[in-house]
């Protein structure tokens, strides 16, 4: 008889162990047995929490998102004012539990599984237009009618970053990220008044 309010918890082992072996191989061409081997336990667990290796993968991607999401809600109530709006949403794309290699690797097989896979692609539009518009409303301020280019290329930026990060080796680095595309950033909002 399973014990009670197991559940939640082996599915956030296997969803840690998820994003884990992604990490470490780069890829998803991990195998259910591999990710529930790091989390201890059988892989007939690990599918029948999940069904299918693409839901875990999804449900890894949820939960970095959603830390993701409630690091950059925290960042925006403690901002004052545009500059700090942009600089929050800059730094929280570059922090410490988003921007780690396992995250990284997570992030890069994300935008590949969501060429193929129907929630992956919606997953990922979400995350583009929230990030989008939260550009947009700091840039507005700052940037009048140029604050919809600047939040592309900014969001752009970002990826970039990522991208780059996901091929490179070793840890990644989130302040010389986030120093990159503020430089890019102030670069930008320079040539409104040329």
């Amino acid at each position: 008889m399973p014990k009670l309010g197991m559940e939640p918890i082996r599915r956030d082992a296997l969803i840690k162990a998820a994003i884990a072996e992604i990490g470490a191989t780069g890829a998803l061409e991990v195998t259910v047995s591999r990710i529930a081997r790091r989390a201890g336990m059988s892989s007939a667990l690990a599918h029948h929490y999940f069904g299918s290796k693409e839901q875990m993968f999804l449900a890894a991607m949820r939960h970095i998102l959603a830390v993701y999401g409630a690091e950059m809600r925290g960042a925006l109530v403690m901002a004052r004012g545009p500059e700090q709006r942009l600089q929050a949403l800059v730094r929280v794309s570059f922090s410490g539990s988003n921007f780690r290699r396992d995250a990284v690797s997570a992030w890069l097989n994300f935008y590949v599984m969501a060429q193929r896979n129907a929630q992956a692609a919606r997953l990922l539009r979400i995350y583009q237009q929230r990030l989008r518009s939260n550009l947009r409303h700091a840039l507005r301020p700052i940037a009048g009618a140029r604050a919809a280019d600047l939040a592309e290329g900014a969001a752009a930026m970002i990826d970039g970053v990522y991208l780059r990060e996901a091929l490179g080796t070793g840890e990644p680095n989130g302040t010389r990220a986030e120093q990159q595309v503020t430089s890019w950033l102030q670069a930008a909002l320079s040539r409104r008044t040329e």
